[in-house]
């Protein structure tokens, strides 16, 4: 995953500047890996098909009902075509939540500069924007959460969850590091990094149970998992 140093309000915030990145071969997992990453027009342009169709056939026939077979034909693509660029339909369901979750960092990055902008920039208004923007993505890929909640026997997709919370919690601590967010000298650099990694898991667990049974999220459940975390993230917020 490519990173870009994007500038907001004079701060500097990391994210992600990709929109699908390529699993590490080397990486502890072997479940769903891409077997090359297009570089011609054509071939991208292949891969978004295929993208795309997965994302409609885990809207109407659910994770475990998918195949490589159903998504070349949703492509309209042969099969030898969908193989060129992923080994089996695990590779494609962690290439696709690999976008999503590009997307989704695009949109934190966009959302904190107009808040910047508008001279918004505090520790709770970069929570709730940051989560707030979170759940637009989630509405604009609904078969995400899909994915995310039923599609984790696939231990890459796991595996790649835990890694992009604890690179969006990283980022973001720093970003709020460089803001003058953070009330000095109350915790230790390792006990602020474990606080913003707790703060979003618990993020990310109340937007599970938020999406669950609702493509939409429960209203009531996501407005509950801002304050959680806002109210979690207080004790080092340097407005106190």
């Amino acid at each position: 995953m490519n990173l870009c140093q994007i500038r907001i309000g004079g701060y500097t915030l990391a994210m992600s500047s990709a929109t699908v990145a390529s699993p590490d071969p080397a990486g502890g997992s072997t479940t769903g890996t891409r077997r090359r990453l297009p570089t011609q027009a054509r071939s991208r342009e292949r891969v978004e098909r295929i993208l795309d169709a997965t994302s409609e056939l885990v809207l109407s026939d659910g994770v475990e009902g998918l195949t490589t077979r159903s998504i070349a034909e949703r492509a309209e693509l042969p099969v030898a075509s969908l193989y060129q660029y992923f080994s089996d339909k695990e590779a494609v369901l962690l290439a696709l939540c690999e976008r999503d979750m590009a997307e989704m960092d695009d949109q934190v990055a966009l959302d904190l500069a107009a808040a910047a902008e508008r001279g918004e920039i505090t520790l709770a208004t970069l929570v709730e924007t940051s989560m707030r923007a979170f759940v637009a993505v989630y509405h604009r890929r609904p078969a995400f959460m899909q994915i995310w909640m039923r599609g984790r026997t696939n231990s890459a997709i796991y595996d790649y969850g835990r890694h992009h919370n604890k690179r969006i919690a990283a980022n973001l601590l720093a970003f709020a590091d460089d803001a003058g967010l953070i009330a000095p000298g109350a915790f230790t650099p390792d006990e602020l990094s474990a606080i913003a990694g707790l703060a979003v898991e618990l993020g990310d667990r109340a937007f599970q149970l938020a999406f669950e049974h609702d493509p939409q999220g429960d209203t009531f459940l996501v407005e509950q998992a801002i304050e959680v975390v806002t109210a979690y993230l207080g004790r080092i917020d340097v407005a106190g």
